[in-house]
């Protein structure tokens, strides 16, 4: 990351795993509408996306302190057809409205799990009825690490700070189902890592897993 306060921030994971990001969401994201991305980092998978799906709206966001940098690529490479970045704090307020699509990159890894808790419910609050939640990143599954490298980096994560660690896909089908948040695909990614692909059901019955 670059000490010039003029120069956006970069991260060489971003440009190596935008691509493949990017072909998935040509499948699943729909033709348009609007698209809220929690925790848009460096901006460039932001900038990415935007140029190539011209016809969604795309609405970046993420946590104060990493608001200047975010912005700094924004207005240098965005387009028309992405906003202003918003604050957001999964844990804190969220903003008003509804959108089409929500997508996440690399991000339920770091937070606490009561946070991810907070954005999977921050998420059914504001993603319409019928819309995708796509989830980028590492995952275990049934318990197990899907590669030595997933299991390397969850010791780093969990050394660097203990509520950090990579999330199991079946916990993760639990909290979106109780939330109205169907998982309705799995898809394996390059370098170990997979979108995890959820849609949001009508709110019509008590969703499966909780109980009045």
């Amino acid at each position: 990351m670059s000490a010039n306060p003029g120069t956006p921030p970069f991260a060489p994971a971003c440009e190596r795993n935008k691509q493949p990001i990017l072909e998935v969401l040509q499948r699943i994201l729909p033709a348009t509408g609007s698209v809220l991305e929690i925790g848009s980092g460096t901006g460039q998978h932001m900038v990415h996306f935007a140029a190539h799906l011209p016809m969604l709206t795309w609405q970046p966001s993420d946590r104060a302190e990493n608001l200047p940098g975010l912005q700094r690529r924004l207005e240098l490479e965005a387009g028309a057809n992405v906003l202003p970045a918003i604050e957001l704090d999964v844990a804190g307020h969220w903003p008003g409205g509804v959108f089409d699509a929500v997508i996440s990159a690399n991000t339920a890894h770091i937070m606490g799990w009561r946070e991810v808790i907070c954005m999977f419910e921050g998420v059914a609050n504001v993603l319409q009825a019928g819309g995708c939640f796509g989830l980028y990143g590492p995952f275990n599954v049934e318990g197990q690490f899907t590669a030595p490298s997933n299991r390397e980096f969850d010791q780093q994560l969990r050394s660097r700070a203990g509520h950090m660690g990579l999330r199991d896909v079946t916990d993760l089908e639990k909290l979106g189902s109780e939330r109205y948040l169907h998982l309705e695909q799995r898809i394996n990614m390059p370098a170990n890592n997979m979108v995890l692909v959820f849609r949001k059901q009508p709110i019509t019955t008590p969703p499966p897993g909780k109980q009045d």
